[in-house]
């Protein structure tokens, strides 16, 4: 396979899409901070629920990481949230 093959296979990743940016699928960071409030969790508890670490949910929540779309409805499902838009 060719370098230029490998790439475009990188480009065609649902989270490294270069046309589709995954903002529309991964949760926003007021997404986060507004379901863990609703749960009535710490940083430290939230993260516990989905197996995590404190520093993590602090940088999906600060916007300096995306959150993967599986562990949000992991967490949503943990703590007895619908799935947004439902």
């Amino acid at each position: 396979m060719s370098d230029d093959a490998k790439l475009a296979d990188v480009a065609n990743h649902p989270n490294r899409s270069r046309r589709n940016p995954s903002s529309d699928r991964n949760p926003s960071p007021a997404q986060i901070v507004a379901a863990r409030q609703h749960a009535e969790l710490t940083q430290a508890q939230a993260a516990a629920k989905i197996g995590g670490s404190v520093r993590a949910w602090e940088k999906w929540e600060a916007g300096e990481r995306r959150m993967h779309p599986g562990l949000f409805e992991l967490f949503l499902i943990k703590t007895g949230q619908p799935k947004p838009g439902r």
